[in-house]
């Protein structure tokens, strides 16, 4: 197992919903205060206002005509006034969490569709809370209710997929981490981790999953795992009550290397002669048992720029590039499209992509009549393609560099674009980046180094449970990194990133979780030498609604460490920063910030994070104070100048901040703490006697090997000595002639008939608890969890074979019970 230098712990915050605001002051609040443009979603920034200002809900039309908000809350406002107002008066916004049945149907009752929007609009993150509820209680149709979150702005896919039912709860491997997602919850729960390997003993600690609340999930990634074995999960669920639902998952991650096809090993010698290499062409793909696998063995693929990729991958599958030197493509040094299963390993990519001919307001074209200038050419693209692995590659030298800030957006090369959305939901994500350097120059940079395609869609990017580790990525003129869109259980940690404008972007996040952990973000700078922040983020509201878990990262920049970016206009972000290392070096405006949020979002948080800012000698926090807790050494300038000092600097963590799995390996219980304790039931060692009324005829044969075997309408009870707990599980072996009524085992406590008391496996009758589901004719074991049933004491155990048709009963029934076992687990 991996393990990290540092220490830390577990620190969750829930999204504030709309029917679980905490009470506010009565004292009344300047209008015009910065408060009121802070805070949460819309609906919480209006609520506050609303409640600070009015103690007479009859003021509160008058309120909302007053409102001089934030834009996006204001044009809400003035959209929905009248809505808003009546919400508020029948107190459907109400701080109260708890309330009766009857109550919520009394405030939902007569719920409007236009007050439908206005509650979406107002709770963009809040989609799958929303419908449950407005379903539930109101008299709309889903039709209105689709109609109302889309009037309000919400992605359809997003609505039409939230209001669902049916969703299966997922365990996706990738090599060293598997993500987990699971539906149908509420974000007063918790979701408790714990995992072990097969042949491990003893129970590991994972971080306990994050409420997704656009699903209404749980998600989270279990991370540093070794390649190709088997893992038991246990997820443990306790809602607000105590309730406890438990989730198993078994899955293997998945191997260092692709199985191969012995017949489709190609070397490049054999099968190029210049130009393209046209895998499409060439027919060359493999299969789920074996990859189809091309070995560079000397010659170099130069395609010039006549052809829009130097190897053309195409739509094929199965397929691994192994050490191929490519130069060249018009567009494209390696391309895929709508392909999956890619394995790209050692490969040196370069001099691909189009050149300047014409330069307008600082910006490439390749030709004079463009209208667009050079962008997205790519050292390497797979076009909405997924579950692929690229390592251990060099992509560098593309023909064109990209402009800088100055003159806009960023434009130019990459050296990897990803959208891994493929058309088959079975192929999308699982992307695995792991031990490449990407790098420009000085003079010559990326626009991103590893760049993702429809930004703002939870389709985009690298869409869920991908990872990018191990790699070296610099020179950029604006971001080293984007993993924006769809970044479900998306994972970057133990990367090296040096100058960009920008080092991590997550603006925005749109489903979440990600996850940032573990990377080395240093010396950022564009070709002006200018600079962001290394952890870009924003777009919460805008395009709702992902976390995003920064974790033990060092960062030693100029400008800030985590900061907003505007989406569409909103610049609100959800992070968990927790023990990461920061050092900033200016002060000013908007720059020399560990956080610079000026949203300042209620649920994000900041966590034993050391954070310096040289000119200041201090930290520096534009961000909700409440929500942090400082490292207890921010103040010891030795300490923090000791750690700078540091070739790879680490953090003192106290035991209480450890986070399991990420920084620390968290021992559980042992895997079985006892042996498991076995009784079996030994007919021949005591008496037994027919069941009092139900013995009416028939034989009783006991043989050596534990068999009991019943023939007629036949109930035998035999004396025994157990205490059944909820652990219990029973064993046997049956096997069944003729068709009785009723074939089963009781354990009882007296010789009264008790239908709670017996398991009945088979028979025409419906009568005791049913186990008809354990047993098979084609199969005699059974395995049933006796103590669900029946607890405590018990004194008899009987055999029962019944059928009240005698005629029937004397010629053909029969009934072998074999090898009765209790088992403790």
């Amino acid at each position: 197992m991996h393990s990290a230098n540092s220490k830390p712990s577990i620190f969750r915050f829930t999204l504030i919903g709309l029917l679980s605001f905490l009470l506010l002051s009565c004292a009344t609040m300047d209008k015009n205060d910065r408060n009121y443009t802070t805070g949460g979603q819309p609906g919480d920034i209006l609520y506050n206002y609303v409640t600070a200002n009015s103690n007479d809900s009859s003021t509160v039309s008058v309120l909302l005509a007053d409102y001089k908000g934030p834009k996006r809350l204001a044009s809400i406002v003035e959209e929905y006034e009248e809505e808003i107002a009546t919400l508020y008066n029948q107190q459907v916004l109400s701080p109260t969490s708890s309330i009766s049945e009857d109550e919520k149907k009394a405030r939902f009752a007569n719920i409007t569709a236009n007050q439908a929007s206005a509650l979406f609009a107002l709770y963009p993150i809040d989609t799958t809370k929303w419908m449950k509820i407005i379903s539930t209680y109101s008299g709309l149709s889903k039709n209105d209710i689709y109609e109302s979150a889309i009037t309000a702005g919400l992605d359809p896919s997003i609505v039409f997929t939230a209001s669902a039912s049916g969703f299966e709860d997922t365990a996706t491997p990738l090599i060293n981490s598997i993500g987990l997602v699971i539906y149908g919850q509420d974000e007063e729960s918790t979701a408790t981790v714990k995992f072990r390997a097969e042949d491990d003993t003893y129970w590991r600690e994972g971080l306990n999953l994050a409420w997704e609340p656009i699903y209404g999930s749980f998600a989270g990634s279990i991370v540093y795992l070794e390649a190709n074995t088997t893992y038991h999960i246990e997820v443990t669920i306790t809602d607000i009550d105590g309730d406890i639902v438990e989730h198993s998952f078994q899955t293997t991650t998945k191997p260092n290397t692709p199985p191969i096809d012995p017949n489709k090993v190609y070397y490049l010698s054999e099968i190029y002669s210049g130009g393209q290499l046209d895998l499409e062409a060439l027919n060359i793909e493999g299969s789920a048992d074996g990859y189809a696998k091309i070995i560079g063995d000397g010659p170099i693929i130069e395609a010039g720029s006549d052809v829009l990729a130097a190897v053309n991958i195409g739509n094929n599958s199965y397929v691994m590039l192994e050490n191929l030197t490519v130069k060249g493509g018009q567009r494209y040094g390696i391309f895929a499209k709508k392909a999956h299963h890619i394995w790209i390993k050692g490969c040196n990519v370069s001099e691909y992509g189009r050149e300047a001919v014409d330069i307008r307001n600082g910006k490439a074209y390749s030709s004079p009549t463009s209208n667009s200038p050079i962008n997205y050419d790519s050292g390497i693209y797979l076009e909405r393609s997924g579950i692929a692995v690229i390592e251990e590659c060099e992509v560098h030298s593309p023909n064109l560099g990209a402009n800088n800030w100055s003159v806009g957006h960023p434009k130019g090369a990459n050296a990897l674009q990803v959208w891994a959305y493929h058309d088959s939901d079975a192929y999308r994500g699982e992307f695995i980046v792991r031990n490449n350097r990407f790098y420009g120059a000085p003079d010559h940079r990326f626009n991103d180094v590893i760049e993702g395609r429809m930004n703002f869609e939870r389709r985009g990017g690298f869409v869920r449970n991908s990872a990018i580790h191990g790699n070296y990525l610099a020179y950029a003129n604006d971001d080293l990194l984007e993993i924006d869109g769809g970044q479900q259980n998306v994972l970057v940690y133990n990367n090296e990133m040096e100058q960009g404008y920008a080092g991590v972007s997550v603006a925005p996040n749109v489903l979440g979780p990600s996850y940032i952990f573990h990377n080395h973000i240093h010396n950022l700078g564009d070709d002006r030498g200018k600079e962001w922040t290394a952890i870009k983020a924003g777009g919460l509201l805008s395009k709702p609604g992902g976390r995003t878990f920064i974790l033990e990262n060092v960062i030693d920049v100029n400008r800030n460490g985590v900061a907003s970016s505007s989406v569409s206009g909103d610049s609100t972000f959800w992070i968990t920063a927790q023990n990461n290392i920061i050092f900033t070096k200016y002060k000013n405006n908007k720059v020399g910030y560990c956080i610079f949020d000026s949203e300042k979002y209620p649920s994000s948080s900041s966590k034993n994070d050391l954070c310096y800012n040289e000119d200041s000698m201090d930290s520096r926090y534009e961000f909700n104070i409440d929500n942090i807790i400082e490292h207890p050494y921010s103040d010891d300038f030795s300490y923090v100048e000791s750690i700078q000092s540091e070739p790879e600097p680490t953090l003192y963590v106290s035991e209480e901040f450890k986070i399991p799995n990420f920084s620390s390996e968290s021992t559980l219980q042992a895997v079985v703490e006892k042996p498991p304790t076995v009784w079996e039931f030994k007919a021949s060692e005591v008496e037994h006697t027919g069941f009092p009324k139900q013995y009416v005829y028939g034989t009783t044969t006991i043989t050596d090997d534990n068999t009991v075997i019943l023939t007629g309408n036949n109930w035998q009870m035999f004396p025994i000595s157990y205490t059944l707990t909820e652990n219990s599980v029973l064993e046997l072996e049956l096997e069944i002639e003729g068709t009785p009524e009723i074939i089963g085992i009781g354990f009882d406590t007296d010789t009264k008939l008790n239908s709670s008391k017996v398991i009945k496996f088979h028979g025409e009758q419906a009568w005791g608890i049913r186990g008809e589901e354990f047993f098979t004719p084609t199969s005699s074991t059974i395995t049933f969890p006796i103590g669900r049933y029946v607890k405590g004491d018990v004194s008899y155990l009987i055999l029962v074979l019944d059928n009240d048709d005698i005629e029937r009963s004397r010629n053909s029934d029969k009934v072998t019970f074999k090898n009765i076992r209790l088992i403790e687990f």
